[in-house]
């Protein structure tokens, strides 16, 4: 188990990113939130979890303890494994997983690519017990936000940090933006790889 990486940011893509570790480059697999608080050529420290597959050897990388928790948490779901674990994550912060379980918020849970009324209520039913009630703020308020950065900061922000001016990023994203006008807003990986293609026009 590879409990977390610490070394600088040598690259960001998409998808992931590469730490250099000690002079090894070790791919990180990571939610566009998490990707977009690490900046090529910063030292980054991020806590992780390795999947391993008969044919790979996969690790994932996160913004805090709580989301790497949750990650492998989710994965002892009937049908959820580490990308449809990582997209839930990409979707919901860790606390907002947690209550839509809760209340048996299937909705919440079907605005995640890959998930149906079915997948979530069977979600639900697995992982009310094993998640935990969401935690409550200082003033007693259940905590319950979605990703802090829409998707417009979180392309602008991956963008810049593979090396595009702002001025580029912020032309890219409006052309994303105009092209998915009126349709539903795909999931941010899409999202970037089209702003990509239009800056490599």
């Amino acid at each position: 188990m590879i409990a977390f990486v610490s070394g600088k940011v040598a690259g960001a893509g998409p998808d992931g990113a590469v730490i250099d570790v000690g002079g090894v480059g070790l791919s990180v697999q990571c939610t566009p939130a998490t990707l977009a608080g690490l900046r090529v050529g910063d030292q980054a420290h991020v806590p992780t979890s390795l999947v391993v597959r008969e044919d790979s050897l996969t690790l994932y990388g996160f913004a805090d303890d709580d989301e790497r928790a949750t990650f492998e948490l989710l994965q002892t779901a009937s049908g959820v494994g580490p990308r449809l674990a990582l997209a839930m994550l990409a979707v919901h912060p860790p606390n907002a997983l947690r209550r839509a379980v809760a209340t048996e918020d299937v909705n919440a849970l079907t605005k995640v690519p890959g998930i149906g009324k079915k997948g979530a209520q069977r979600i639900v039913l697995e992982l009310k017990d094993r998640l935990g009630a969401p935690v409550d703020d200082d003033s007693g308020a259940p905590v319950f936000v979605t990703r802090a950065l829409p998707w417009r900061d979180q392309v602008h922000a991956g963008l810049t940090n593979l090396g595009w001016t702002g001025r580029d990023a912020d032309a890219a994203v409006d052309a994303v933006a105009t092209e998915i006008d009126g349709q539903d807003t795909p999931d941010i990986a899409t999202l970037l790889k089209m702003a990509m293609r239009r800056l490599s026009r």
